[in-house]
């Protein structure tokens, strides 16, 4: 059996009142929303690596491409284009850290860091992503290398920080001795050195690099040679 409408009338009057001014409320509501200016969203925590391999089912490469990729395309928010100096450099960290985990044989999480995101005009968040790559560097410095040499050019010619610079090259040359490791790499340590007037650490090193075997070639060989004639002659010249 058909159940009767009743009929507009017999609505209580305050409750079309209640449902006008709803209405009229949402009406504003989207008005508003359309006319406000664009608000950047800010970077969320990154997933737990054991969640984000859980969801990736059974793709944990291709997750972490697809980390990287939402990384990359958040600062470009509908209607605003976030710096990267905004971003919360924590959770930053956190996202990278997650994908080199579920892609632990790519250096590509290592090189943004070092190359773009530590590009950062905030010396604090270039630290933190410096931080992120020497972490990640003494896990695996046989293939991760080539991300902690340029940590080392960061150190030196962006934050102008001589000592923190050594210190990631020292780490280089120490950990990186892989056949697949130039020597220049090794070598940034003693060039270092000499920028801070250290000339007889720069001559010991360069000495151990000759002396250690690692280093083959005979020109980089003679290379080595030389600079060692030229410390020596800069500290004669230096002496009182």
């Amino acid at each position: 059996m058909a159940t009767a409408q009743r009929p507009w009338s017999s609505v209580p009057r305050p409750l079309c009142w209640l449902l006008a001014a709803c209405l009229l409320l949402q009406l504003g509501w989207r008005l508003a929303q359309q006319h406000a200016p664009p608000q950047a969203r800010p970077l969320p925590a990154a997933p737990p690596a054991s969640m984000a391999r859980l969801a990736s089912l059974g793709e944990p490469l291709a997750m972490a491409k697809a980390m990287l990729l939402y990384l990359q395309s958040f600062e470009d928010q509908p209607g605003v284009s976030l710096p990267w100096r905004a971003l919360d450099y924590d959770r930053l960290a956190g996202w990278l850290e997650t994908a080199q985990t579920l892609d632990p044989r790519s250096n590509y999480a290592l090189m943004a860091s070092s190359e773009i995101y530590a590009g950062v005009a905030d010396p604090q968040r270039a630290r933190r992503m410096l931080n992120f790559v020497a972490a990640s560097f003494a896990a695996d410095p046989q293939r991760r290398w080539p991300a902690m040499a340029q940590a080392v050019l960061v150190a030196k010619h962006q934050l102008h920080d001589l000592p923190l610079a050594l210190g990631y090259a020292r780490a280089l040359r120490r950990l990186a001795t892989g056949q697949q490791v130039p020597p220049w790499a090794r070598e940034m340590e003693a060039f270092i050195l000499e920028d801070m007037d250290q000339l007889d650490s720069a001559r010991l090193v360069i000495g151990g690099l000759i002396a250690s075997g690692h280093i083959s070639d005979p020109q980089e060989l003679a290379f080595l040679a030389r600079r060692l004639d030229e410390l020596a002659r800069k500290k004669a010249k230096a002496a009182p």
